[in-house]
């Protein structure tokens, strides 16, 4: 096992026996201090003769009488003060009281009521009284008990703040909240799991084969990848292959989120990284996993805030050096998931940082039939289920959208009451996914019927007659979300679209517009969805993709996704080029789908008049009326090309089992004994398949030579 230097322990790692709460308390205490040491007020303790001699001699001016404690406090005049001796230095100038405990607190009133009249005989002033039920107790948590409060509410924060990660609160805010995985604490989760992902699983199990056989790799003077980022559109399946690294892994992993990072507090995500990176050194070698890395990693610049300190770019700034700066990471390994590439930080993304950038794609036709086989393993379904078909219901559809479709086939099959999820519990989790739910309440009229109906048959006849008009599945009018009815396909996955390709599928989306035009003579609202994408397909045209007669081989897209901010980068005379040209190919894919559904106005209705009658049918239906398809869909042509490689795999392993490679026993000697070039030759090649050279050679290598049957 390959050896990575680890940090000085210097103790600093063992819990502080200071605790937050002690300072609290501390707090507390002090408070209390105040109140008692800094009340510049004089009490002394008098009996009661004392206390009614001093308020017969008007030297009282004001009584409080605490009913539940029994007890009177007098304020005495400034000639009662001296009488009784109190300090009357400068550094006591407050109140000078004398305490007492009263015999009766139902007759005090009478005595009180005595001292007045005697008082009043005397022309003196009468003694103010009140009665208070507290006592100092209570009185001590009028003055502190809103300060109580705010403490209170302190730890609270504080506790929430540190995420209850443990002691130290407010102040432990830039502590790492990383999730480590080791042998004790792991995740089940591993690369047989995932399904599909054939090149990414690749790259991915060599950074976890470099760290349980390191010495394979430096034996070559190859280095280990200092980071890996995983880019790809949402639920492709990035985060479970790093779960899978979690657990294939035999080394501590660390797992964080990007947003982790962002507080309300300055310094607050440099500190975390800090923190982060700290740990993972400790636990050399080490996995560190940032999911959304975008959250922190976006480019700096892009958005200026008028000159103020950004938090966001200074976490940013540490982390670039966290990974590579001067300071050592042996034995650290990134691994870091988006889906917004294109936002992130140029310096995050070069070489020594992310050293590759392994995409994660939508599944192709193969793999989600792995996936869907993985997702099957836990459900109950039907022995005669068709999962290849399945695969191609779903072109499009992410890991995370087909795992939702096998667990909504199962809910929709669990209340039908049925044994086993069968295929129209797929299809109808499919429908339910993609377009929503059935709305049969909905009310609709026979006329807006026949006119859904003739909008949704002028779909699946262009697409029918079309070239790369995408395979038919079904036609429905029953309503489901906010469509009215809808036309499903299996979608055509190209890698490369002709122009042909698209201006069929604009003629397809403006069908069902053509159909109303033609067949009733008026047109409705319900092609707004239609045309939208129609509108974009023809920019995409003209703008992206340079076909258009009149600006030929032209972009004006910024694949960067820096944009071109309130500039475009094209003339006003180019907009108005540009304009008439997605007017024009719009409008000729619109007389263009008139014309076809012209031509087969027949078998149009009758798709319509079936739809009308069933509210839903099926590819064998259309097939029926307009007959097979003249084109092979492109979905069968990979199907066959798929079997042709498996049955070529196959005779390769049969061929490949047939060679007897000549061996030596006990007792007899072969034929190539006989001969010692041939067991040298022999040796050598034995030698050069274990990776043994017994000398070098001045050749640096020859490549084998190309099958040209392949």
């Amino acid at each position: 096992m390959l050896k990575y230097p680890k940090p000085p322990q210097n103790g600093n790692n063992k819990r502080n026996a200071f605790n937050m709460y002690w300072m609290y308390a501390i707090i507390i205490l002090s408070l209390f201090a105040l109140f008692y040491f800094q009340d510049a007020s004089q009490t002394k303790e008098v009996d009661w003769t004392d206390f009614q001699k001093a308020a017969l001699a008007g030297d009282i001016d004001k009584i409080i009488v605490f009913s539940e404690a029994g007890a009177a406090e007098g304020f005495v005049t400034d000639e009662g003060a001296k009488k009784h001796k109190f300090d009357l230095s400068n550094g006591y100038d407050g109140d000078k009281k004398i305490k007492t405990t009263i015999p009766s607190t139902d007759k005090i009133q009478e005595k009180i009521d005595g001292w007045n009249a005697a008082l009043a005989a005397e022309g003196k002033p009468e003694i103010k009284v009140n009665y208070e039920k507290g006592s100092d107790l209570m009185k001590l948590f009028y003055y502190f008990g809103p300060i109580l409060l705010l403490v209170i509410f302190m730890v609270y924060m504080s506790k929430r703040m540190s995420g209850g990660s443990g002691g130290g609160g407010i102040f432990n805010v830039g502590k790492s909240r990383a999730t480590v995985f080791d042998k004790n604490n792991g995740t089940t989760v591993t690369f047989k799991d995932v399904a599909g992902l054939a090149e990414a699983k690749v790259e991915i199990e060599e950074i976890v084969e470099f760290l349980k056989n390191p010495q394979r790799y430096t034996e070559l003077g190859a280095k280990i990848p200092k980071g890996a980022l995983l880019v790809g559109p949402p639920g492709t399946g990035k985060t479970l292959l790093a779960k899978a690294v979690a657990g294939e892994a035999n080394v501590p992993f660390l797992s964080m989120s990007g947003s982790d990072f962002v507080e309300m507090f300055v310094g607050v995500g440099a500190a975390r990284v800090r923190d982060l990176f700290k740990q993972a050194k400790e636990k050399a070698p080490c996995i560190v996993f940032i999911d959304e890395i975008d959250a922190v990693g976006r480019a700096r610049g892009k958005n200026p805030s008028m000159g103020s300190n950004d938090e966001r770019e200074n976490t940013l700034n540490q982390m670039l050096t966290e990974m590579d700066g001067f300071g050592s990471n042996n034995g650290v390994i990134i691994l870091a998931a988006t889906n917004r590439a294109d936002m992130l930080d140029k310096a995050l993304l070069r070489p020594g940082r992310f050293d590759r950038q392994i995409y994660v794609d939508l599944p192709e036709l193969t793999d989600r039939v792995e996936i869907f086989n993985v997702h099957l393993r836990r459900i109950k379904v039907n022995s005669k289920l068709d999962v290849e078909q399945l695969a191609r219901q779903t072109q499009g559809f992410s890991g995370a959208d087909i795992a939702n479709v096998c667990n909504e086939a199962a809910l929709i099959a669990a209340r039908n009451n049925k044994k086993a999820v069968d295929w129209n519990d797929f299809m109808a989790a499919i429908d339910r996914i993609v377009g929503g739910l059935e709305k049969r309440s909905r009310i609709i009229t026979d006329e807006e019927k026949f006119s859904i109906a003739t909008h949704e048959a002028g779909h699946a006849t262009i697409s029918w007659m079309t070239q790369y008009g995408n395979p038919l599945v079904k036609v429905t009018i029953v309503p489901r979300g906010r469509a009215l009815g809808a036309a499903w396909y299996a979608p055509e996955a190209r890698q490369i679209i002709p122009t042909q390709a698209l201006l069929d599928t604009m003629c397809g989306l403006l069908g069902g517009r053509a159909a109303e035009d033609v067949f009733t003579g008026q047109v409705g609202t319900g092609a707004s969805d239609d045309l939208e994408k129609c509108t974009k397909i023809a920019r995409s045209l003209v703008l992206v993709y340079g076909m258009s007669d009149r600006l030929p081989n032209l972009n004006y897209n910024d694949s960067t996704g820096q944009d071109y901010g309130f500039t475009k980068p094209y003339s006003d005379e180019t907009a108005k080029v540009i304009d008439e040209e997605v007017k024009r190919i719009v409008n000729q894919q619109y007389e263009r789908a008139k014309e076809i559904l012209q031509k087969y106005a027949k078998e149009h209705n009758k798709i319509r008049d079936l739809l009308v009658e069933k509210e839903v049918i099926f590819h064998d239906d259309v097939e029926l009326i307009l007959g097979p398809r003249k084109w092979k869909s492109r979905t069968d042509e990979i199907i066959e090309l798929n079997k042709k490689e498996e049955r070529r795999r196959e005779l390769e392993k049969k061929e490949d089992s047939s060679v007897n490679y000549p061996t030596e026993t006990s007792g007899h000697s072969s034929d190539f004994s006989q001969n010692p070039a041939s067991d040298t030759g022999m040796k050598e090649d034995k030698d050069t398949q274990n990776g043994v050279n017994e000398k070098d050679s001045d050749d640096a290598g020859t490549p084998p030579p190309f099958n040209k049957e392949l």
